[in-house]
């Protein structure tokens, strides 16, 4: 599942009210885990930003002065974005930015249900307990070493981390039960019957020992070999798939 974990840094937290957006960060995530495909953008807001807004993320009027408006990165990202869920910590005060920074141009924005706010997740698991960003990674025991101001890129960086913690940890990715059988896919003996692997692992045993493996069962264990449990005989020096 393709999925797009999202933040912004602005001049001020209100559109309403003249504060803009500067920056934008998304990272591609594909069943939880980052591909390496990132967005990243320093936006024009038309405006000075504020130096309490400095302070925090550290981007200075010098640094967006020449950056592009958001009209003229509007489609690049869109086409980052595509059609995936967006993922965001706050959702709704990035969506906000996003919606207004839309509507400017007349361009029907993402819809609200592709939202997945990280903040109310957090909220559901720890209730009563701190779940801000710095928070959660504190408690994942997610290292902020690199981060020493607020930036779209790396925070969001680190909320794609949170987030997998969210849905499940990092053994999640190595969840040995998530091919399962459905109803009715058994075998004639009544054992599970598996799909094949979508990257079949390549041979560690060469010729010599395939042939050693068959004169051992054939010679040795006969009709006791587990093999035959599993479907496997031995016939005339092969070994063949019952």
């Amino acid at each position: 599942m393709r999925e797009i974990v999202l933040d912004t840094e602005t001049t001020g937290f209100d559109p309403k009210t003249g504060d803009r957006l500067i920056e934008i960060g998304c990272i591609e995530l594909n069943d939880l885990l980052p591909t390496g495909r990132t967005f990243h953008r320093l936006v024009n807001p038309e405006r000075l930003i504020p130096p309490e807004a400095t302070r925090v993320h550290g981007i200075t009027d010098a640094q967006v002065k020449d950056a592009p408006k958001f009209h003229d990165i509007v489609q690049d990202f869109l086409e980052f974005i595509g059609d995936a869920p967006l993922i965001a910590h706050n959702a709704n005060f990035d969506r906000n930015f996003i919606d207004f920074e839309f509507s400017r141009f007349a361009i029907t924005p993402p819809a609200e249900e592709r939202w997945i706010d990280t903040l109310q997740l957090a909220q559901k698991r720890f209730p009563g307990m701190p779940n801000s960003l710095d928070a959660l990674c504190k408690r994942f025991k997610i290292s902020l070493v690199d981060r020493t101001l607020h930036g779209a890129l790396i925070d969001s960086r680190l909320l794609a981390e949170v987030y997998l913690e969210l849905r499940g940890g990092k053994e999640r990715a190595l969840d040995l039960t998530a091919v399962r059988t459905t109803a009715g896919a058994v075998t004639a003996t009544g054992q599970p019957s598996y799909p094949p692997r979508p990257r079949p692992l390549a041979p560690l045993s060469t010729p010599q020992e395939h042939g050693i493996h068959r004169e051992f069962l054939k010679t040795m264990l006969k009709d006791h070999s587990l093999w035959a449990a599993h479907g496997v005989i031995v016939d005339q020096g092969q070994e063949v798939a019952a």
